[in-house]
């Protein structure tokens, strides 16, 4: 009777609030009846927990008769042929238990997804796709769909034998460095500082432009990314050079910590728990194609940040974000709707794309 104890590894193990209007068990409880007839059920619905706490908590108490349902639906209410490009990277990221991935995935139970993910490779588990549809395979309407997905997880050697999971995701490319180790520590220094200061409220340091090494006084654009807990935390640059590099760097840590819209400011307890990643960019440059299919053949993943242009809308995805979703067209189809475009308006004639490349660096590396 492990959930007993859980509430003890778990503090919001027992409250009732994500219960409210969570209904995967009414729609999972009908097949299991059908199914299994003769069984116990333990419901866990999740709140926003840390999913690799959630599966160590679990795992403990799992043996041969014990079976983890991980319910949810996929992309919601794209047109058809949208859905199922999202939904084709989610099932790889599952598939191939690229956590990473997933992270990045559209999915109204990610976190449960996440934690039997995490059970998964602690335990050597592979995964297989059973089935996957949406509703306009059923309903009819392809204009408005929702995902669905049956994905098994089992034992190597024990799953089913038509089928093997899915390869695991490609390696990023690297690219040769352009800065110094000291010349990064000292960027990471300068957004450390900053955003210490500004989260106690104080004003910012200013720079002896004599101490600054000549290469970071180069103008470039650049991007500060802050994490806590492996969660975004906030994401403020410059695609186009503007000033100095060491420059940008205290103003785009500033802006992530207290500008980003997306989060409140950083206050001074959270400041132990930010982790900082410095990315600095080339100058971007047109993509010249003639069709959707050139395009998807001149990107080149985990190398090239992209900015897509239409309309006068415009939106960009670094280097990093091909780790979260490797998929060509799911990477286009997100950055158009970051945009504030259609889904899939990168097909469209009138859209403009600039690669760029980006060094990225992060507190801790040697």
């Amino acid at each position: 009777q492990w959930w007993k104890r859980a509430p003890k590894e778990l503090p919001a193990f027992g409250k009732e609030t994500p219960h409210t209007w969570e209904h995967s068990l009414e729609v999972q409880l009908p097949f299991l009846q059908a199914v299994l007839k003769d069984f116990s059920l333990v419901p866990a619905v999740q709140g926003i927990v840390d999913p690799k706490a959630a599966a160590k908590a679990l795992a403990k108490y799992l043996d041969d008769k014990t079976l983890i349902v991980a319910s949810t639906d996929l992309s919601h209410f794209y047109r058809y042929s949208t859905a199922n490009i999202l939904d084709r990277a989610c099932v790889k990221a599952i598939c191939s238990l690229d956590i990473e991935a997933m992270a990045g995935q559209e999915a109204c139970g990610k976190l449960p997804i996440l934690t039997l993910m995490h059970i998964a490779k602690s335990r050597g588990w592979q995964a297989k796709l059973l089935d996957y549809r949406n509703s306009g395979d059923t309903a009819g309407d392809k204009s408005r769909v929702v995902g669905y997905a049956a994905i098994a997880f089992f034992a190597a050697g024990k799953g089913p034998t038509t089928a093997a999971a899915t390869g695991p995701a490609s390696k990023p490319a690297t690219l040769a460095s352009i800065y110094t180790p000291e010349e990064r520590n000292f960027l990471l220094d300068l957004a450390r500082k900053t955003i210490a200061a500004a989260a106690n409220k104080k004003k910012i340091p200013r720079i002896d432009a004599g101490n600054v090494p000549k290469k970071l006084t180069e103008e470039k654009g650049c991007f500060v990314t802050l994490t806590k807990g492996r969660r975004l935390r906030g994401c403020v640059g410059y695609i186009f050079p503007r000033e100095p590099l060491y420059k940008a760097v205290v103003q785009m840590a500033y802006n992530a910590a207290m500008r980003d819209k997306r989060f409140k400011p950083v206050t001074r307890n959270e400041l132990g728990q930010i982790h900082i990643e410095v990315s600095v960019l080339t100058a971007p440059k047109p993509l010249q194609f003639t069709s959707p299919k050139e395009l998807l053949a001149k990107l080149r993943p985990h190398i090239d940040g992209v900015v897509l242009r239409s309309t006068g809308r415009q939106a960009t995805y670094l280097p990093q974000v091909w780790k979260q979703m490797p998929d060509k067209e799911v990477f286009l189809t997100r950055l158009s709707m970051k945009a504030k475009l259609a889904p899939e308006a990168w097909r469209k004639g009138n859209v403009t794309v600039l690669v760029y490349q980006a060094e990225a660096f992060e507190e801790g590396e040697r």
